[in-house]
C-alpha cells in the first residue's frame, strides 16, 4: 500500500517562499509518475508540477520560473519549492502518484496525500 504524506505548508505573505515535501512510503517506483496538484475553496483541482517520462519536469503555466519539482531518493521525498508566492497561490497542495499517462488530469492518478494548506496573504 504506498502512503503519500504531504508536509510544509503555511501561512506566507505575497512573494514569499515555501518548500513542500511528500514523503512516499510502501512501495518503491520510478519518480516521474508523481506530481503536485492544487486546489482552490470552490475549484476543481488543476495540475501544478510533474516529470515528464523523459524525466524532464513540466509545470502549470502560472507558476513556470517560480515553482521547482525534485526529488531526494534517499529520503523517499518528493519537494515543492515555491518562491514568490502570489495570493492565487493559495490552495490545498496534493501529491500524487500517476497510474495513466496523462500528467495533467487527476483522474490518472491513484494516490494522493492528505494535501497540505498554503496561504498567501497580500
Amino acid at each position: 500500500q504506498v502512503q503519500l504524506v504531504e508536509s510544509g505548508g503555511g501561512l506566507v505573505q505575497a512573494g514569499g517562499s515555501l518548500r513542500l515535501s511528500c514523503v512516499v512510503s510502501g512501495r518503491t517506483f520510478s519518480w516521474f509518475v508523481m506530481a503536485w496538484f492544487r486546489q482552490a475553496p470552490g475549484k476543481e483541482r488543476e495540475f501544478v508540477a510533474a516529470f515528464e517520462w523523459s524525466g524532464m519536469p513540466v509545470y502549470t503555466d502560472s507558476v513556470k520560473g517560480r515553482f521547482t519539482i525534485s526529488t531526494d531518493s534517499a529520503k523517499n521525498t518528493l519537494y515543492l519549492q515555491m518562491n514568490n508566492l502570489q495570493t492565487d497561490d493559495t490552495a490545498v497542495y496534493y501529491c500524487a502518484k500517476r497510474s495513466g499517462r496523462d500528467y495533467r488530469t487527476p483522474t490518472n492518478y491513484d494516490y494522493w496525500g492528505q494535501g497540505t494548506q498554503v496561504t498567501v496573504s497580500s
